[in-house]
């Protein structure tokens, strides 16, 4: 499970990480599945953090168009 303070990036290094590991066949099948499952929480994380972003950014730019006008 991703820690409450980790950023998006230390999020794509895990995530990288664990690709790295299932790609050279480094994990044992008994891990495999447990390393999967935290793949995925690490890949909703990030969908939420860019979800986040992208919000706030469009927020933004509709500030600005409002304040052009």
């Amino acid at each position: 499970m991703a820690a409450k303070k980790e950023t998006y990036s230390q999020a794509m290094e895990r995530l990288e990480k664990i690709v790295r590991q299932i790609d050279n066949n480094e994990l044992e099948i008994d891990v495999l599945a447990e390393k999967i499952k935290e793949a995925n929480d690490i890949i909703s994380f990030c969908t939420e953090k860019l979800k986040k972003a992208d919000l706030e950014v469009e927020k933004l730019l509709q500030e600005k168009r409002q304040i052009e006008e």
